[in-house]
């Protein structure tokens, strides 16, 4: 059966919001900051960072997603390793129908950032610390760059891990193309008719978000950006949207240095490979070999 533009568009749209189906999590709905703590062990607001770990780790999740599910390899690792770590569930819809797996990620960039920027000041007057780390993973990587750049909280960030970045936006089966034409043409908001992800136009190339993030350059000369990519991305199209370019901007991809992990952009948060990346990042000085681990790419499932 051949399928109408309209739903394509739509059916396109849904496989951008499956970066992650969510799992069992016991985020708490709606208020962005989640319970007490974590299923991982994080948001202990009683951690207190020591001289190994001075800098407390903000973690901040994907489209359609929540703090437990994207976070449910790192968070624990980050602390058995001794960080003190933090997360939010941000971007959830408001008067959204409560449920147990509560999605966020759907609301606007600015809308988002600034409830990242509300996280960050709390766990700065929690912690006592003057700076946190930032570990994003794709649109994640998005909402603190809007925090950094447009909103002013660049100062309070000291080093940025990304997981599957989209610097320049995402052309997934050429959606940015599309919007760029139906821009031309008056008909730009038509997309974002087709589904409740108010973010997902501001990912896609070309869209006017990523026109403002990149204005005079994207990275902050007092912040410094670890990028760690997959050739295998079919989310963010291409891969080397998640590039970038600066003295203070490193690039990693995986298969340059292990070919045999074909991970995917879902699969990214669990590959033992990227996530030893992010801790050599978080910790420079004392960064270890990252083992070769063969991953193929792992499905969404229900």
């Amino acid at each position: 059966m051949r399928r109408s533009r309209p739903a394509l568009i739509s059916l396109v749209l849904a496989s951008v919001l499956a970066t992650v189906v969510p799992a069992a999590a016991s985020a708490e709905p709606g208020n962005g900051f989640g319970g007490s703590g974590g299923s991982g062990g994080f948001n202990d607001w009683n951690c207190r960072p020591d001289p190994a770990h001075p800098t407390p780790v903000v973690l901040v999740h994907g489209t359609g997603d929540n703090m437990n599910t994207t976070w449910r390899a790192l968070a624990p690792r980050l602390v058995d390793e001794g960080y003190c770590a933090f997360a939010l569930t941000y971007g959830v819809i408001p008067d959204a129908p409560v449920v147990e797996d509560v999605v966020g990620g759907l609301m606007p960039l600015e809308y988002s950032a600034r409830e990242l920027g509300e996280f960050v000041d709390r766990v700065l007057h929690e912690t006592g610390a003057e700076k946190v780390d930032i570990v994003g993973y794709s649109q994640g990587t998005m909402v603190p760059t809007y925090f950094a750049k447009i909103l002013g909280g660049g100062p309070t960030i000291d080093k940025y891990v990304s997981l599957a970045p989209g610097w320049n936006g995402t052309n997934l089966a050429g959606l940015g193309s599309l919007h760029a034409l139906l821009r031309t043409v008056g008909l730009g908001g038509l997309i974002g008719l087709l589904t409740d992800c108010r973010a997902c136009i501001e990912l896609l190339a070309g869209s006017e978000t990523l026109r403002t993030l990149n204005e005079g350059g994207i990275f902050l000369p007092e912040i410094t950006y670890t990028n760690i990519i997959t050739k295998y991305d079919e989310i963010v199209v291409p891969h080397t949207s998640g590039i970038g370019h600066g003295p203070n901007v490193t690039n990693i991809i995986l298969q340059d240095t292990c070919p045999s992990d074909r991970v995917n952009h879902v699969g990214l948060v669990v590959d033992p490979n990227a996530l030893g990346h992010v801790l050599n990042a978080l910790d420079p000085e004392n960064a270890a070999p990252v083992p070769c681990v063969p991953m193929r790419p792992i499905r969404p499932t229900n």
